[in-house]
């Protein structure tokens, strides 16, 4: 029991600090991710944000060996991967501010470590434009060494339940 009253005071606490993070960007247009089990539960943040004004929030549909952007709508379907999304949207992608990201590992490169698949990757790869990134894990788990490869996207901040760090600023 413990351990799950530690993970659900973790997610509480990255709630608070991404959703701070969204107000000091004055971010309206939002790439949420939808958690699994393992992830940072950031869905009560999904549902705060969905409720203000001009925010629009999008999630990732995945197709093939990447994912486009959807605008996040209910209800979810679960898919490949054991990962909820919404049915796909036919409507034009609008420039995000800000992505949240989930991590399992950060390098000294800021530097995403993940599940290996790469969806990440090729999705901001076909960007023309580069978003605010923000990477969020439960647990930190930073090395100061360089694991990740060149093609790996990097953040501009990684919030854990206990710390913030800014990319250039440790």
């Amino acid at each position: 029991m413990q351990s799950r009253r530690n993970k659900i005071k973790r997610d509480v606490l990255i709630n608070r600090k991404i959703l701070k993070y969204i107000d000091e960007l004055k971010a309206k247009t939002i790439l949420f991710y939808l958690p699994l089990t393992e992830e940072a539960n950031i869905n009560k943040l999904l549902k705060k944000i969905r409720k203000r004004d001009k925010s629009t929030i999008f999630v990732p549909f995945m197709e093939g060996v990447s994912f486009k952007m959807v605008k996040f709508r209910l209800p979810l379907y679960i898919k490949k991967f054991n990962i909820k999304e919404p049915k796909n949207s036919f409507a034009i992608n609008k420039r995000i501010d800000l992505a949240i990201v989930p991590v399992l590992g950060v390098d000294g490169a800021f530097r995403r470590v993940g599940f290996g698949k790469g969806m990440y990757d090729r999705f901001f790869e076909s960007l023309p434009y580069r978003p605010k990134i923000a990477f969020v894990e439960s647990v930190e788990c930073f090395t100061a060494s360089h694991v990740g490869e060149s093609h790996d996207i990097q953040a501009d901040i990684y919030i854990t339940p206990y710390k913030i760090i800014r990319r250039g600023k440790r």
